[in-house]
């Protein structure tokens, strides 16, 4: 089996209908009522790493939803396998997993994000991470090696800064939680460049003509 392409960052999401734990489900749903969609994959049900991660992801599930994001989990395990394993995990932690997980006994959803690497198995998904907008595009992906379990954080992070810089206008920077300064654009002339470092711009706090910094409690427009 060859390897499918990785979907870019930008690039519209690949749609699918798969069965799930929460009958058959579509990206097209989730995205079409105005949801951001996480979509991660695990190599297997029923292995240590994962089951760490499907339980955080079950005590963070408020933490998305606040941020109207629904998680869908992948992987080319039966819909009994994931149900016998979520049960086994909501036992074992006392956590809800409230999201559904994904099915992919043939393969198409690995197949359409990449998620087959032949250099780990031929057959099981690695450990990837889609962050897809509203509007049906990729925003951003990671992959993960068998043995690296996922921060929670950094993804609840992702989505905070994507939709703070969706919102101003703005990039984030690195390290950035909210309530941090953000970006600006930088000028993109040189008299604009000028008028930056000379201090036009109340309420930047400017490093250099190309960085300038602001708070977005003092500066975004109500």
């Amino acid at each position: 089996m060859s390897e499918s392409r990785i979907p870019r960052i930008l690039e519209p999401a690949p749609n699918f209908e798969s069965k799930s734990t929460h009958g058959v489900i579509r990206l097209s749903d989730y995205t079409a009522k105005g949801k951001w969609v996480m979509l991660f994959s695990h190599p297997s049900d029923f292995t240590p790493v994962c089951s760490t991660e499907f339980i955080e992801f079950a005590r963070r599930n408020d933490d998305f939803e606040k941020l109207n994001v629904q998680l869908i989990g992948v992987s080319i395990d039966s819909v009994y396998s994931h149900i016998a394993w979520v049960r086994d995990i909501e036992q074992m932690a006392g956590v809800q997993i409230r999201f559904p997980v994904i099915a992919d006994l043939d393969q198409k959803v690995s197949q359409a994000y990449g998620l087959v690497h032949e250099a780990v198995s031929d057959t099981a998904t690695v450990r990837a991470v889609f962050a897809i907008d509203p509007k049906g595009y990729i925003r951003a992906l990671l992959y993960y090696p068998m043995q690296l379990g996922r921060s929670v954080d950094e993804l609840i992070r992702i989505f905070q800064g994507l939709q703070t810089a969706d919102a101003n206008g703005v990039s984030v920077p690195a390290n950035w939680v909210p309530g941090d300064q953000v970006i600006v654009p930088a000028p993109a002339t040189v008299e604009d460049a000028a008028k930056r470092t000379n201090g036009d711009g109340p309420g930047l706090d400017v490093k250099t003509w190309y960085l300038s910094k602001k708070d977005l409690a003092i500066t975004t427009k109500s």
